[in-house]
Formats: structure tokens, sequence, C-alpha cells
């Protein structure tokens, strides 16, 4: 009779450390990131909507979707906050050839310029 005991208290210990504890946390991210938004901050409604704040109320945020168009939405509403775009590398044009890697645009054996089997120039 006692091993049932210790399966039912095991039991309850994994589903708060699975289940409980990680709701918690989430509930604790959301309810900071709508204590920290300003205006000027960019947001995402539960909605998809991206905007911009223009107001903050206690209860609302006017939000600006479209130059010129504004929403009055709930501060429970926003979801989160844009990802900021990722860094775009530098491309390299026609005129820039970087020959370390050993490929000369005037060699005619370029790995480009390659025939493919059964292909006729």
């Amino acid at each position: 009779m006692a091993i049932i005991f210790l399966y039912l208290a095991l039991l309850a210990v994994a589903f708060f450390i699975l289940i409980v504890r990680p709701q918690r946390r989430q509930m604790a991210a959301r309810r900071a990131l709508i204590a920290s938004l300003e205006v000027g901050d960019d947001v995402i409604t539960a909605g998809g909507i991206y905007g911009t704040i223009l107001e903050i109320s206690d209860t609302n945020l006017r939000v600006e979707v479209a130059p010129g168009v504004t929403l009055t939405i709930a501060r429970e509403a926003v979801s989160s906050r844009p990802a900021p775009p990722p860094e775009v590398a530098p491309t390299v044009g026609d005129d820039d050839v970087d020959l370390r890697s050993g490929d000369d645009p005037t060699d005619s054996n370029a790995p480009g310029d390659r025939e493919r089997p059964g292909e006729e120039r």
C-alpha cells in the first residue's frame, strides 16, 4: 500500500516539474513583456498585426500599423516584439572577385564553365 503513495507522490512531483513550472515561467515572461512596453516599440499582436506603439494607457495601446492608420488594442493583445533583422553579409558583385578562393575569372575552365556530360555547346 505504501508503494502506491510513493508512486502518487512521484507523479505529483513530475507533474509540477514538467507542467506547472514552465507555465509559470511563461506567464512571468509575458507579464514582464507587457509591463516593459514603451512608446516607439515595435510589437506583434496576438492576431499577427505588426505595428509601432504611439500611445499607452493603463489598459489600451494606440498602435500605428501603416502610415496614418492607427488601431486601439488591449495591452494584453500584444504577443511579442519582432526579432531584429539578420545581418546581411556583403555580396560580391561582378567587379569584385575574391582571388583567394582560387577562382580566376579569366580561366576558361572555371567551375561554372564546365560542360555537363551529354551536353553540347
